[in-house]
């Protein structure tokens, strides 16, 4: 069975309608897992370690004596990754200096602390600082991700974050050694082998053995996802993600094989996931078709493949490239690849994106990887709105005010005025009060 996604032109009388039905997804979460979520976090935070103990026991087949069963110590960590082969151990290493380095010169441009004092002697400020504790959620079991705990654990990392906790499911106590040993490369503080709603309930609400968090990150299922939406508030979180998607721009000038294979690239992570060609040349397009049909026999995963092109792919000719950048603009994808052989040149029309990739030989699959910019990006046309995961995520902002003598002379009328108009007259008068005002008393030892 071929796969086939949807051909569409922007010339045809019905394409808005035929557009608007692919890129359709419902973010709306089954109702019973809803309630099975609200359970599990109602009763982890009524019964802390026990309930944990109960629903890991439940859902990945562990039966632990205790919590610290369950805890991966740092020994174990660092021998993960001294028995992966050299190549792995490069490989991670490599790609934890990229992803460091990047983040820590975001740091450097939007995550430092200043102030400055205006012409009365008033300072006026901000103050960077850290969270003091972090949890991670890595997906594991089927799915084992090594590259999303560099992701999530760097940044918080370069961000100063004192504590970063990591929980992981191990269903039947299978142990992904990449997983570990990217905790131990990334500077994982504690981790726990522990999944699902229950694991995000002890980070959110604590329990006798694992700390509350302040934020919590990183990928995981409906169950992940609807106990992350029930406990923000207590915490915060990063982002609810929908389907993986890719937009590829193509101006024609790239092999057909690449940009198959860079469709192929996020419709493999599943069915729901959406890949979508934009590009002006119609011969082209019957290029990429033809690649798709050559190539989808030889993956490992070619129904998933299959079903989610059939089912959320499309293959879209415009009018221009500049029309194919404005329908860009529309979706905002997670990822937005820039198939050109002079992505300057339209770069600058693109708004929302979550990370985009220019030219030929930059594939999506890099950025999930190794190129050093973060692989946690905003899906669904969040990124109209959103950013990718940063060190800005793991950092508040105190504002600094230090009002001078001089400059409560005129700040106090201001805000006297204003305060007395929203009738507030405690605000007025405590304003008032510092208007010609007998110096503060000094305290003497």
């Amino acid at each position: 069975m071929p796969a086939q996604p949807l051909h569409l032109s922007t010339a045809q009388t019905d394409f808005e309608a035929a557009f608007k039905a692919r890129l359709h997804w419902s973010a709306d979460t089954d109702s019973a897992i809803e309630q099975r979520v609200a359970d599990i976090l109602a009763d982890v935070k009524l019964r802390g370690d026990a309930a944990v103990l109960t629903y890991t026991e439940r859902f990945d087949g562990l039966n632990a004596p205790d919590m610290a069963a369950l805890e991966l110590s740092q020994a174990e960590l660092k021998s993960a990754f001294e028995g992966l082969s050299a190549a792995q151990r490069e490989a991670l290493e490599s790609a934890a200096a990229r992803v460091r380095s990047y983040h820590e010169a975001q740091k450097k441009a939007s995550g430092e602390s200043w102030s400055y004092r205006d012409a009365d002697g008033t300072l006026l400020g901000q103050k960077v600082t850290p969270l003091d504790r972090v949890g991670i959620y890595v997906p594991g079991g089927k799915a084992a991700y090594p590259s999303s705990v560099l992701m999530n654990a760097i940044p918080a990392q370069v961000a100063g974050v004192g504590e970063i906790l990591m929980v992981v499911p191990t269903p039947r106590g299978e142990k992904n050694a990449l997983v570990l040993a990217a905790a131990y490369v990334a500077g994982v503080s504690r981790a726990f082998t522990i999944g699902g709603a229950q694991a995000v309930a002890a980070l959110a609400y604590g329990t006798q053995t694992i700390p509350g968090v302040d934020k919590i990150t990183g990928p995981g299922n409906a169950y992940v996802a609807a106990a992350k939406r029930r406990v923000f508030g207590t915490v915060g979180i990063d982002m609810i993600a929908g389907p993986s998607e890719i937009l590829v721009l193509a101006d024609g000038s790239t092999p057909a094989d690449w940009v198959a294979m860079d469709l192929f690239s996020q419709a493999e992570h599943d069915e729901l996931a959406q890949s979508i060609l934009l590009c002006p040349d119609a011969a082209y397009i019957a290029q990429v078709q033809a690649a798709i049909d050559r190539l989808l026999p030889e993956m490992p995963r070619r129904e998933i493949i299959r079903q989610s092109l059939n089912g959320r792919g499309a293959l879209i000719l415009t009018r221009s490239m500049e029309e194919a950048c404005a329908i860009s603009n529309r979706i905002a994808p997670e990822h937005l690849e820039i198939s050109s052989h002079e992505p300057g040149r339209w770069e600058p029309l693109l708004k929302h994106a979550g990370a985009i990739f220019m030219g030929a030989y930059t594939s999506e699959s890099l950025g999930d990887y190794c190129a050093g910019p973060n692989h946690v990006l905003p899906t669904s046309g969040t990124a109209r709105f959103s950013s990718p995961l940063g060190v800005y995520d793991f950092q508040k902002r105190s504002s600094l005010i230090e009002v001078s003598a001089a400059g409560a002379q005129v700040l106090g009328r201001i805000a006297a005025e204003l305060a007395y108009g929203e009738g507030l007259q405690a605000h007025a008068r405590a304003a008032e009060m510092r208007l010609n005002p007998v110096p503060p008393m000094r305290k003497t030892a």
